[in-house]
């Protein structure tokens, strides 16, 4: 029975949203309720395994893909070094990081704002593994949903024991593997490989990681499953803040679907649609009675929903737009002779008015800020030069008198190696005239990815100094190009 909320004395309004109130997923006492969804058929799903298949294919190559000798995609933040796309990226390139996650930020909200949770449902990790591959796997040895239920509720035999030890053998087998896959993004799949092939004795720590590793991604997907995409994934609670009644997402059209009724055999069949009733009243006939809507109450849309949400309730912080409702939607209407799309991508607005609208003044407040930030993001990492060098006075130094007519500064510098191969690299004095005297063996090879150290004193002459302090331009030269410059100053007696 609905619940009501009092408003004003005497005014009692129904509410028709209290399914909000709580989690289909957890009963009135806070357990946990498993869901049994029955396998999808349809074109989505069909198409939802291509994606899979390519989705699979990228994940497991990538990590052997090299550009430049640096793997093409490594996020190694024990070891602070990040490879994008073969660019080599160390903690001194923060500012880029940051905005390149800010652009990503807003890529998200825009994308969410126009196509709703479009990625968790195709090509979300969570929901390809657990939808497309892990979920599959179960309904291959245990059955549909049907099934599965009747075997989880039986005593244990030796066939229930066969099933179920078959099953999680499967599972942990893949939590290994794939665990293996993603370590190897963050500490790169040659690190991967040595651990696996060494004893284990010489590897302790990266083997009890990956154990750790396979278990959590186990446990993911053999016991958490939903509840990651229900009340782990910020994502899914971002999304009641971004979305609009313009946004495209998996909804159920109640303008066509409402009063819903049991299909009774012979009686209703023959009867139109409220689409076939509003194109008779538009071309001037006289539209039939209308007795009751598309939708026959049949609950198949909740039966295959992988959350247990009933998507005629409306779009719902659970629903991960994964097609499974539209699927099995569109078979039902296929067998009693109604049009396709009672369950579709689409928007609010475009459901009540029949108008999809996508160019909206937010979304096009958020596309010309992402194209500014694309385009920033462009032009600093492309005038990102090869070589970044970090040059300092010595501190507690004051100038020395190397004679009568030359004085002498001594700096510390670092110099960080960006590129994808050794450079060779020399410092060079390039105002005011004076010279660089390594402290030490001249720099030579840069190799790539490292950082090398040192010091050198600058030697000026008396004659050159403005004062005090005296700008000076030291630049970093490479192959005869200058690749990067530091502005410093050098101490001096002042004027007298």
């Amino acid at each position: 029975m609905a619940d009501t909320k009092k408003l004003q004395p005497d005014t009692l309004v129904e509410d028709t949203e209290s399914f909000r109130d709580a989690l289909s997923t957890v009963d009135a006492q806070g357990k946990r309720i498993w869901i049994y969804p029955k396998q999808p058929q349809g074109r989505f799903y069909t198409a939802r395994k291509w994606v899979t298949a390519v989705f699979v294919a990228l994940f497991l190559v990538m990590p052997f893909i090299k550009v430049g000798g640096e793997q093409f995609l490594l996020l190694n933040v024990l070891e602070r070094k990040f490879v994008l796309f073969g660019m080599v990226f160390s903690p001194q390139d923060f500012h880029l990081f940051v905005l390149v996650m800010l652009t990503f930020l807003v890529f998200i909200i825009l994308f969410t704002v126009v196509y709703g949770r479009l990625f968790c449902g195709w090509v979300c990790p969570q929901t390809v593994f657990m939808e497309m591959i892990f979920r599959r796997i179960e309904y291959w040895i245990e059955g549909d949903a049907g099934e599965q239920r009747r075997l989880d509720k039986a005593p244990w035999t030796s066939e229930k024991i066969r099933k179920k030890a078959l099953k999680h053998g499967i599972f942990f087998t893949i939590a290994v593997v794939v665990s293996n896959y993603f370590l190897a993004y963050i500490i790169g799949m040659e690190q991967v490989l040595r651990i696996i092939s060494e004893p284990i004795s010489k590897n302790w720590v990266g083997f009890v990681s990956m154990l750790v590793f396979s278990g959590v991604f186990y446990f993911v997907f053999a016991r958490l499953r939903e509840q990651v995409c229900t009340t782990i994934c910020p994502y899914g609670r971002l999304q009641g803040v971004l979305l609009v009644k313009d946004t495209i997402v998996v909804a159920y059209d109640h303008m066509r679907g409402e009063p819903r009724a049991k299909l009774r055999k012979n009686k209703d069949a023959a009867q139109p649609s409220p689409v076939q009733r509003l194109q008779t009243a538009v071309n001037g006939g006289m539209a039939p009675a209308r007795t009751a809507g598309d939708c026959i109450d049949c609950n198949l849309c909740v039966a295959v929903c992988p959350t247990g949400i009933d998507i005629r309730n409306g779009t719902q912080l659970e629903c991960t737009n994964c097609t499974a409702c539209i699927d099995a939607c569109d078979q039902v209407m296929d067998k009693i002779g109604r049009p396709r799309g009672l369950i579709r991508y689409d928007s609010m607005t475009g459901i009540e008015t029949g108008h999809r609208r996508i160019f909206t003044p937010r979304v096009i407040g958020y596309t010309a800020v992402l194209i500014a930030l694309i385009a920033l993001d462009i032009a600093m990492l492309t005038g990102r030069g090869a070589v970044e060098a970090i040059i300092l006075r010595s501190p507690g130094q004051t100038y020395q008198e190397k004679d009568a007519n030359h004085l002498t500064n001594l700096y510390t510098f670092t110099l960080i190696n960006k590129a994808n191969r050794d450079l060779p690299v020399e410092l060079r004095l390039a105002s005011p005239k004076g010279s660089i005297q390594m402290v030490g063996q001249p720099i030579g090879q840069l190799l790539k990815g490292r950082t090398h150290k040192g010091a050198f004193f600058v030697e000026l002459e008396k004659t050159q100094l403005q004062g005090r302090k005296t700008p000076i331009i030291i630049e970093v030269w490479s192959e005869g190009k200058k690749i990067d410059y530091v502005k410093t100053s050098f101490m001096g007696p002042g004027r007298r």
